[in-house]
């Protein structure tokens, strides 16, 4: 059976963009009304996946470890909300540093995501704050939803769920 997907950036999207790199706890702010979106996503059994550029992995500015620290917190506090991510895919590379194909806007991390979870792109959405996470989502045919960073979700959770509901 093929899966239908919401995929969503991190900073601006998940957590609010502050202009720089966020990597510490105390730097990580929740969008408002983000679970209450996520919370409609999965009612119409969509299953969630983060997909986002971390460079400053690559230009040594923060560690894996601090990446992954962080996620885990994302994922503790969804857990504890009643909401499974199912993934969470991050490119640590930036151009100035090398070269990739897993960086948004190519579209490597939503190819293993429609891989690994089964997922219908025709089903899917991607909601980004840039122009090139709209650009990785339509690589994959996948329609993506440009927004504003930290902008609340809840009203786009409605469009996308009553255009779901009436296909």
């Amino acid at each position: 059976m093929k899966h239908k997907a919401i995929f969503l950036d991190r900073d601006g999207i998940i957590n609010m963009e502050r202009g720089e790199y966020t990597y510490r706890m105390e730097d990580f702010v929740f969008v408002e009304g983000l679970v209450k979106a996520l919370k409609k996503f999965i009612k119409h059994d969509y299953k969630l996946i983060v997909v986002s550029n971390q460079s400053g992995i690559s230009k040594g500015v923060y560690s894996f470890e601090e990446v992954e620290k962080l996620h885990a917190h994302i994922q503790r506090y969804m857990r504890m909300n009643g909401i499974e991510i199912d993934e969470i895919y991050y490119c640590p590379h930036h151009p100035d540093t090398g070269l990739c194909i897993c960086r948004k806007p190519d579209s490597l991390l939503i190819e293993k995501a429609i891989a690994r979870f089964n997922i219908d792109p025709s089903l899917s959405y991607f909601i980004g704050d840039r122009q090139r996470d709209i650009d990785a989502a339509a690589k994959v045919n996948v329609k993506g939803f440009l927004l504003p960073s930290n902008t609340p979700l809840i009203e786009l959770a409605d469009q996308i769920t009553n255009l779901a509901h009436s296909n």
